[in-house]
């Protein structure tokens, strides 16, 4: 999935567009594509870290955090884009898509090397190693979309597995936001789907 979404970062149009605003509000094409590769870069890093000593479930990593829930208007929210925002005046289509690219050739040593109980101290908590990488992978699905409707380009194939996982994810987001019932006649009864069933 890393792979899918460092192609994207070398696509020309990129860099032509990099100040123009993005399908996300108060979000610039070079503001999404920073966010986008942080979910690579910041893997490096991460996984470079002493390990945590405690993991908490992937959905609580979710549910505790408040960016999920306060809408795109919160303060958690607004932060994360200025942080993406201010990267991003600091370097170039190509330099992001370079620093991705040995990240990723980092990663792909450094992944298969995690022992299975490795925990991924994120600070407040941890994560197992795998539930970590689901985070990232969620991210990445989501991300690369994002950016490709932005640029008018279509979105790319992505990994069965990736596309698969993040679902499973945020179906299980959208139990914990509007209730099984909801999520289950939304998916299954149109006739009584609720306005909106969304995870995040």
């Amino acid at each position: 999935m890393a792979g899918t979404a460092a192609a994207l970062l070398r696509e020309p149009v990129l860099a032509e567009r990099w100040s123009r605003p993005s399908a996300l509000p108060d979000f610039s094409m070079g503001g999404l594509a920073r966010h986008l590769a942080y979910q690579v870069t910041h893997t490096v890093i991460f996984l470079g870290a002493a390990p945590g000593r405690s993991a908490i479930s992937v959905l609580e990593h979710f549910t505790g955090n408040t960016w999920v829930t306060s809408g795109v208007g919160s303060v958690d929210n607004i932060g994360i884009r200025r942080r993406s925002e201010q990267a991003a005046a600091s370097i170039t289509a190509e330099g992001l898509a370079d620093a991705v690219d040995a990240a990723l050739t980092e990663l792909r040593a450094v992944v298969p090397a995690q022992p299975l109980d490795r925990i991924v101290d994120l600070g407040e908590w941890g994560l197992r190693v795998d539930d970590f990488l689901l985070t990232r992978v969620m991210e990445l699905v989501v991300h690369v979309d994002d950016l490709a409707v932005s640029l008018s380009l279509p979105t790319p194939s992505m990994p069965a597995a990736a596309t698969e996982a993040t679902i499973h994810l945020l179906t299980s987001l959208a139990a914990w936001r509007h209730g099984s019932l909801n999520v289950m006649r939304a998916l299954a009864r149109q006739e009584r789907a609720p306005t909106s069933i969304a995870a995040l």
